[in-house]
């Protein structure tokens, strides 16, 4: 069935008066007057033409199709931004994995950053929360590498710390044997030799 009604535009506020045109549902019009004996009202059009409608036929409201219309195209909105942060969580929880695995002490952190996801899972239909969320989430993600830049840091002043004290202890170990080996032969005995008259 074919909901589309047409109205028609007269020269005059009756339906005696000649038609201009005819307008269909959902029509923008510009309302100048209305007369409420004749039950019709002057309008214009977007293109600038007047006439005469049906005062009964005009409504504030936009038609329902339009109505329809506006909230599909606010859901398929609403559908890319979700699925949008969706992509930016699954990217935040690859890193967040990725910096939990390459540092044990993390892992704490790593549990917590990975219930945090899961709020935002929670949350995510309503898309300033999600926002707000993510914004949480970089700034967390941020202090974890600032961690793991100290850590790494930590662990490489330990390696040298290792290796300049193996090297101590090596030249020790050489000193050591250098003075055995001067100190041995004086603790020696000496032989007496015998000699014949």
């Amino acid at each position: 069935m074919d909901d589309e009604l047409l109205i028609m535009l007269r020269s005059g506020a009756g339906n005696q008066f000649r038609i201009l045109d005819s307008l269909s549902s959902g029509t923008r019009l510009e309302v100048l007057q209305e007369e409420g004996a004749s039950g019709y009202s002057q309008v214009r059009t977007q293109d600038g033409q007047q006439g005469w409608v049906l005062t009964r036929y005009l409504s504030s409201q936009p038609i329902a199709r339009d109505r329809l219309s506006a909230a599909q195209k606010r859901l398929e909105q609403s559908e890319a931004q979700l699925k949008e942060a969706q992509q930016s969580l699954d990217a935040l929880r690859a890193e967040r994995n990725e910096l939990a695995s390459s540092e044990e002490s993390l892992e704490s952190r790593a549990g917590k950053l990975s219930s945090e996801l899961e709020r935002i899972k929670e949350v995510s239909s309503n898309a300033l929360s999600l926002d707000r969320r993510n914004r949480e989430l970089q700034e967390s993600n941020q202090q974890l590498r600032k961690e793991v830049e100290v850590l790494t840091a930590e662990n490489e002043r330990l390696e040298a710390k290792k290796e300049s004290d193996f090297m101590l202890l090596g030249a020790m170990l050489v000193g050591a044997g250098i003075l055995i080996a001067v100190v041995l032969p004086w603790l020696k005995p000496t032989r007496k030799t015998d000699n014949w008259a």
